[in-house]
């Protein structure tokens, strides 16, 4: 099972912690590249700018996915699902989530700090004017200072719900096709509806410290990313790996089997799921 696959490489720690560092750079590039593309529909005041927040976001589950990489809000799901089925224990869960988040946190911190050395958010398009990019991101760490705690853990419960949703989704098929489909059409979701995701805000944040966003602070980044990590933990977790475990437990006696054939064939490729519908984060 996934879970216990996971809980092993933590015999190889510096490695794990390598692949979910990688992890967080992946998101990084998701993040430049919204702020790069829609900080000049932003500047425009376009009703556009959120779909195409959205449909640009993609690359970052596809790069998890494809290049292979950990990501702590996939492990949410993941590792919930290997516990509760009794594959690893509460200790090993723990770890791989929290080990993942840390590796997640150092790969964000280094791509943004790569980003802000290259100067491409400062790059404007005029001579004299604001950078688009850099006024993107300004806005978009202003709106995020200003959520209460509360809605912080609620959009972070959303936008789990919707990637280990889109993560669980994508293991259930075989074409890669799919897979990226998948991928656009889950993170377009959570994009455009503006939930929050732990490991993309780690960027945000990344970058906003070292490009001196007023109000940016590392008490503020830690808020974040507390209320935030806490409701990707329980949609993720919770509403989607722990009622995928329940649903694919089987609810019929052997004896009566023979009557319920067809709920029995989709309860077996609800545990097939369960085994295998892990991305590589």
């Amino acid at each position: 099972m996934a879970a216990q696959a996971k809980a092993s490489q933590l015999r190889s720690p510096g490695r794990y912690l390598l692949l979910a560092s990688l992890g967080g750079a992946f998101i990084g590039v998701a993040v430049v590249l919204l702020l790069m593309v829609t900080g000049p529909l932003n500047t425009e005041h376009s009703a556009w700018t959120k779909l195409m927040q959205g449909l640009v976001f993609g690359v970052a589950l596809t790069l998890v996915l494809f290049a292979g990489s950990e990501l702590c809000t996939s492990n949410m799901m993941t590792m919930v699902q290997g516990l509760s089925r009794r594959r690893v224990s509460l200790v090993g869960a723990a770890m791989v989530i929290a080990l993942s988040f840390v590796g997640n946190l150092l790969g964000s911190a280094v791509f943004a700090w790569l980003v802000h050395s290259a100067g491409v958010l400062d790059v404007a398009a005029d001579p004299g004017n604001p950078a688009p990019g850099a006024a993107m991101l300004r806005s978009l760490l202003g709106t995020k200072l200003t959520e209460s705690p509360e809605d912080l853990f609620f959009r972070g419960l959303l936008c789990n719900f919707l990637v280990c949703l889109t993560v669980w989704m994508a293991g259930r098929t075989r074409s890669d096709g799919a897979k990226i489909a998948l991928v656009f059409w889950g993170l377009l979701a959570f994009v455009g509806s503006g939930f929050e995701h732990v490991v993309a805000n780690m960027t945000c944040f990344s970058l906003g410290l070292f490009a001196r966003v007023p109000g940016v602070t590392a008490e503020a980044f830690a808020n974040n990313l507390l209320f935030v990590g806490l409701g990707n933990l329980v949609g993720g977790g919770l509403l989607v790996g722990a009622i995928y475990s329940v649903i694919a437990r089987p609810s019929a006696p052997k004896t009566a089997q023979h009557n319920s054939s067809a709920p029995a064939m989709a309860s077996a490729d609800t545990q097939t799921a369960v085994g295998t519908s892990t991305d590589k984060a």
